[in-house]
């Protein structure tokens, strides 16, 4: 695979905290900020949309985000910078049955650049392996997937006290824990980053990765502070019944009480625009 070229940097005005990425990522994607958060995780989202807003297509057994990108190799880059920068990621059931062979890993979405994903974690001190956050309401999930099976990643399920007695008639190997939320049949945003919490306390920074029920439980509840969005240039459409959903579904905000994001930084790679926004939130109440 040839080297990627720089995303070509249009605005930036992030601040706080660098990331100390290795020679091989900062040359590619340049200085990446956060803002310092003692004491409470820093939640941020990364998804792709197409222009005409579709982020989610109804197409099980298969990578959305890849066929929304065009597999795009700077938006995969990307992605493992944000996850390798991230304590947990956390992704929904319908995006792991969207993609079940998949490991929510820098290393997997981008291999070329593994070994520098693993010293940019180090140089983070982030020593504990990669968690991996699924999120069922009805604890519905295949146990003999490769994110179960593997190993090589922790991983914790958020639940409902309804899907813990689904799932604990499954064989569950040592390295799956299961939490279960307040409610018996739905969670919330903020019951799953306390569950991440209970089981990683030193939790500085948490991926959310979709999909966009998911996303949009963070969003209404606020507690959710950037959201990473690769702009690509194609035409998804939609027709009749077909579900293809953009970054947030079941929520309505505008024109009630709609949500503005502040622009962080705009950087482009050909015709992909790679976005970055803040939001107000409140996470800071786990403080």
């Amino acid at each position: 695979m040839n080297p990627l070229t720089p995303l070509e940097v249009l605005y930036d005005g992030a601040s706080g905290n660098g990331m100390p990425l290795p020679d091989s990522l900062a040359g590619i994607y340049g200085t990446l900020a956060f803002p310092a958060r003692p004491g409470s995780p820093y939640i941020i989202s990364n998804f792709v949309s197409s222009i005409d807003g579709v982020a989610a297509l109804d197409t099980k057994g298969s990578l959305t985000g890849d066929v929304i990108s065009g597999s795009n190799a700077h938006d995969s880059c990307v992605m493992g910078i944000l996850r390798a920068a991230s304590d947990a990621v956390i992704v929904g059931a319908g995006t792991l049955a969207a993609s079940p062979s998949h490991l929510w890993t820098p290393e997997y979405i981008y291999p070329p650049q593994a070994s520098a994903f693993r010293k940019m974690r180090d140089a983070l001190g982030k020593q504990e392996p990669m968690l991996n956050v699924i999120v069922t309401d009805r604890g519905t999930i295949d146990p003999s997937i490769p994110l179960i099976q593997s190993g090589s990643v922790q991983v914790l399920i958020v639940t409902t006290r309804t899907g813990v007695s689904r799932l604990s008639k499954m064989d569950l190997p040592a390295w799956v824990r299961v939490v279960a939320g307040d409610n018996a049949k739905l969670l919330t945003a903020r019951q799953i980053i306390e569950a991440v919490v209970s089981v990683r306390p030193s939790v500085s920074m948490i991926l959310v990765e979709g999909g966009p029920h998911l996303v949009g439980y963070f969003f209404a509840e606020q507690m959710l502070d950037e959201l990473f969005l690769t702009l690509s240039p194609q035409i998804a459409g939609r027709v009749g019944n077909e579900e293809r959903m953009g970054i947030v579904a079941d929520q309505l905000f505008a024109p009630a009480h709609p949500l503005w994001g502040s622009i962080v930084s705009v950087r482009k790679a050909a015709d992909h625009l790679f976005l970055r926004y803040a939001f107000a939130s409140n996470v800071n109440v786990f403080t």
